[in-house]
């Protein structure tokens, strides 16, 4: 879940002067350090809130953005992480108030046509027959359905998700589907333990933008890939 932290009183996010910009983005991602990681303090509270909480937060990292963060759940059974990923949602709204943050979920918050990263949340997905069986032909007749289904998907992956998917800023365009190995501008990204395992694992669909309702984004993968013959 990928989002911008949004200070109220100037009505932009930590780190960006008014009637400017700061550097150019870069340093920023996964970064350390005053000049370039705004909102840690409020951050690493949420997380710690999220896991007294029972939530499995699994990670948390600054994005490309100076002010855009994200954290990562895990759970299994679509239906539980959706209740997780809601649950920590609100439970960063509250924590945010605080600090004089709001929080923007929008894909493409600092405009449609500006050279900034918009925020995504990508959705790492797995059956047990994707980790037990899978296989290069499988995953080729998986890959098949999910293209065949592009328009399906990108209906319930959120809101203005063409400001975001265009093919630049590690998106796919929202009109093709692609995949490939490690790749960041594809739909859905291969990690290399999957190909090095015989095709077994999980894979990630890149294209959900950060105010995508999870369930409907879980609910749509399902779909597609019961619609997939396993023999």
């Amino acid at each position: 879940q990928e989002y911008f932290l949004w200070d109220v009183k100037t009505d932009l996010p930590p780190g960006f002067p008014k009637g400017g910009y700061p550097a150019p983005q870069g340093p920023y991602y996964c970064s350390v350090g005053a000049r370039n990681a705004y909102g840690r303090e409020l951050i690493e509270e949420h997380m710690d809130i999220c896991l007294e909480a029972g939530l499995n937060v699994e990670g948390i990292n600054a994005e490309v953005a100076p002010g855009q963060w994200e954290f990562q759940i895990f759970a299994k059974g679509a239906k539980k992480a959706g209740d997780e990923i809601w649950v920590a949602r609100y439970l960063l709204e509250r924590t945010a108030e605080s600090y004089g943050m709001a929080i923007d979920y929008e894909p493409k918050p600092l405009g449609k046509f500006s050279d900034w990263n918009g925020s995504g949340m990508h959705a790492n997905f797995s059956t047990k027959y994707m980790r037990e069986v899978g296989g290069k032909a499988y995953f080729e007749k998986l890959m098949a359905a999910f293209s065949a289904n592009c328009n399906e998907h990108i209906a319930v992956y959120g809101p203005e998700n063409h400001l975001r998917l265009t093919g630049l800023h590690e998106t796919q365009a929202i009109d093709k589907f692609s995949y490939g190995l490690a790749d960041r501008g594809a739909s859905v990204r291969m990690p290399h333990s999957f190909v090095n395992n015989g095709y077994k694992g999980y894979l990630e669909d890149r294209r959900p933008n950060s105010a995508a309702d999870p369930y409907l984004v879980a609910g749509r993968i399902l779909k597609t890939i019961q619609s997939v013959p396993t023999t």
